[in-house]
């Protein structure tokens, strides 16, 4: 039996995410995914002699938001390396990078991890060429080259060795993939590898301060797989730290199929990639009044409104995780509370029936705001105990939504609209109670619980027009 309890992990993860830019980092060829192969290339691309880069100011712009929301210095004076190394799929012989000079420096993200809020600090945020792709599993004989990927914006999102567990790992990268959604500068999908991470991971005994020998595993294309493949890596280094093996620096990668790691490469040094200024593309300066702009123009982030909507709406803390989970639900959510103060019904609705509204029929957000005004009455009929919830979620909003109409005439004219008239209620209460009298009987023996049965019965005679609260007075009075 293995003794893991007597080490600490520590894990260092670096985050590639793409840029959502229209163009690549050094030329107009187009990002859009899915291309037939080797089709969005050019001689730039390709690294043809005699080409000249240009650097596409909106990546830069994107990187500057994302350093901005993570609390990142932001260096005014900046400049692209050259870093040397062959590949396949390299086609220029080196990457441009910014790898030993970031634009962003320092830094922190906040996760909510299971033993309290931490802050996950980052060593940078650098801009750098994606490279083209190298595909194994089409060919048996060869590998296949796509370059569409080639020259496409990164900013590489670099921790400090300061995550102990694959959970908090699972954590800090699902909150990266939602911070850079929210920013509207990268699209998250790892499906696609427009996300990607690299976890360097070590173990030491604890109390600890120097780092053990680590190994990288290479990228890890879901978030699943991120906390997999760390789970995997740790026990894997504890059996060989306990067995007396040699723990070697390694690049490995991770197989899905079976949850485990192999080998790519030993790694004895550190690479030499003989970094040096891009010749070709000229240094850069932000001003101040230019970084102060995009810190201006940033839309609040989510762990500020979470704490903004604790004071203004009085909402639980799962449904204030819910809203600000995605940037297009928490701006609907303020739209919606601008027109009533029923802040908790909101929620609802938006959790709830509009939510599964959007998933069935593939819509966005933008799409319904001009809704608004009858989702609020909707709402407010729900309310004032006009409609049930059920009947209102159902029946009445997909109605509606289909086809702009008024809530009240349309549940009006459906025959939906509640009574809270006691003749009415009394009526289907004696109704339901003449048909079950052996219920009636197990319940005036101490079977309270048999109330639910009635009001669903009452609910069913009533198509839904009974109003509950009424109803339930009723029929315990009744019942008494």
């Amino acid at each position: 039996m293995l003794d893991t309890g007597k080490y600490e992990a520590v894990i260092g993860l670096e985050i590639h995410a793409q840029l959502a830019t229209a163009t690549k980092l050094f030329c107009g060829d187009a990002t859009s995914f899915g291309a037939d192969p080797n089709t969005h290339v050019s001689p730039i691309t390709l690294g043809h002699p005699g080409t000249l880069p240009k650097t596409n100011a909106k990546a830069i712009e994107y990187a500057i938001k994302m350093g901005l929301a993570c609390g990142s210095n932001i260096a005014e004076d900046n400049y692209f390396a050259r870093k040397n190394y062959f590949y396949p799929d390299l086609p220029k012989g080196y990457q441009i990078s910014q790898h030993t000079t970031p634009i962003c420096i320092g830094g922190q993200v906040k996760i909510k991890s299971e033993s309290g809020p931490k802050n996950i600090q980052l060593n940078r945020i650098h801009l750098e060429e994606d490279a083209g792709k190298s595909i194994h599993d089409i060919s048996p004989t060869h590998t296949l080259i796509d370059l569409n990927r080639a020259g496409t914006p990164l900013i590489e999102i670099v921790t400090e060795p300061c995550i102990h567990s694959a959970e908090d790992a699972y954590i800090y990268v699902t909150e990266v993939r939602k911070l850079v959604r929210w920013l509207g500068i990268c699209d998250g999908n790892m499906e696609e590898g427009s996300l990607r991470c690299d976890a360097n991971i070590s173990i030491r005994l604890k109390g600890e301060v120097q780092l053990g020998t680590k190994v990288e595993v290479k990228n890890l294309n879901s978030i699943r797989n991120i906390k997999k493949a760390i789970e995997y890596e740790i026990e894997r280094l504890i059996h060989l730290k306990e067995t007396g093996g040699a723990i070697i620096q390694q690049t490995r990668s991770f197989d899905a199929d079976n949850d485990t790691t192999f080998s790519i490469r030993d790694k004895e040094d550190a690479n030499d990639y003989r970094y040096f200024p891009d010749p070709d593309l000229a240094p850069f300066h932000l001003t101040k009044e230019y970084i102060s702009a995009i810190k201006a123009a940033l839309p609040s982030l989510p762990n500020a409104l979470k704490e903004n909507w604790k004071i203004i709406y009085g909402l639980p803390e799962y449904d204030i995780d819910q809203l600000c989970e995605h940037k297009e639900e928490a701006d609907f959510y303020i739209a919606l509370t601008q027109h009533t103060t029923h802040y908790k019904a909101a929620a609802n609705w938006i959790i709830g029936p509009i939510r599964a509204y959007l998933n069935e029929t593939g819509k966005s957000y933008q799409r319904i705001y001009a809704s608004i005004p009858n989702i609020i009455t909707l709402m407010e009929m729900v309310e004032m105990g006009q409609l049930n919830f059920s009947v209102a979620s159902g029946k009445v909003f997909t109605a509606i939504m289909l086809q702009p109409q008024s809530p009240i005439e349309y549940a009006t004219q459906h025959n939906l609209i509640q009574t809270q008239s006691t003749n009415e209620i009394e009526k289907w209460i004696e109704e339901i109670l003449t048909e079950h009298p052996d219920k009636v009987l197990e319940y005036k023996k101490g079977k309270k619980g048999l109330i639910g049965l009635f009001m669903g019965e009452i609910k069913k005679k009533s198509k839904g027009k009974a109003d509950p609260k009424t109803t339930t007075q009723l029929l315990e009075k009744k019942l008494s």
